[in-house]
């Protein structure tokens, strides 16, 4: 795929694919993260140069996955992925992004004030643990991205689905192989799992999802 900068920026008929009316927003993000996501640390200064195709088109396939309408909860959100990019990909989700970190939370509202989202995502600074006491309600859909081993990631994030709904956790080349050695923890917990591959685009790079249910 050809690409130039900032970010390995694709071209413009991906962005118009994937963003619509809101490519201008998500081109503005990436300059977000290029600039205070690496100066305040979000984002490691090797990854300046692939910040699309491994951070925002990485997050954006997720989409795919989520039905009309569903209430999203970004689980450990750090610089705002995936959940951003999910927020720009599709209006009509309503997100939250859950965050305990202060530095991150200061980035999280800079990104969500500067692109506009303040009527479709809200910025909530805490624990998962803690979300529930703390007025959270449960979400359709759970997102996290590199967030901790599956087994510790269901035991943060299950109880924050709503009846009916599942998390989605954006995995590495791994997936199917953690997946394996959490069978004992799904199963204790009457959940199934399933690994996915997703892409926001056809040139775009794929995502591994693992999609957790509760079982039948």
């Amino acid at each position: 795929m050809a690409e130039s900068a900032p970010g390995g920026r694709p071209g413009d008929a991906v962005l118009d694919e994937v963003f619509g009316d809101r490519r201008d927003r998500a081109e503005r993000y990436v300059e977000l993260l290029a600039e205070e996501g690496i100066t305040w640390g979000l984002i490691g200064p090797r990854e300046a140069d692939r910040l699309w195709q491994r951070h925002v088109l990485n997050s954006a396939a997720v989409e795919s996955l989520i039905g009309e309408g569903c209430s999203v909860l970004d689980v450990g959100s750090g610089a705002g992925l995936p959940g951003i990019p999910l927020a720009l990909a599709r209006p009509d989700l309503q997100i939250t992004l859950l965050e305990p970190l202060q530095r991150r939370v200061e980035f999280l509202e800079l990104a969500v004030g500067t692109l506009q989202l303040d009527d479709q995502v809200r910025v909530h600074r805490g624990r998962a643990e803690d979300y529930p006491a703390e007025g959270g309600e449960p979400a359709d859909v759970v997102t996290n991205r590199a967030v901790a081993p599956l087994p510790r990631l269901l035991n943060w994030c299950w109880p924050l689905v709503a009846p009916g709904g599942e998390v989605l956790a954006i995995k590495g080349a791994g997936a199917a192989a953690e997946v394996t050695k959490a069978t004992k923890a799904l199963r204790s917990m009457k959940l199934a799992a399933e690994v996915l591959v997703a892409r926001a685009h056809p040139q775009a790079e794929s995502t591994t999802v693992v999609r957790v249910r509760r079982s039948s």
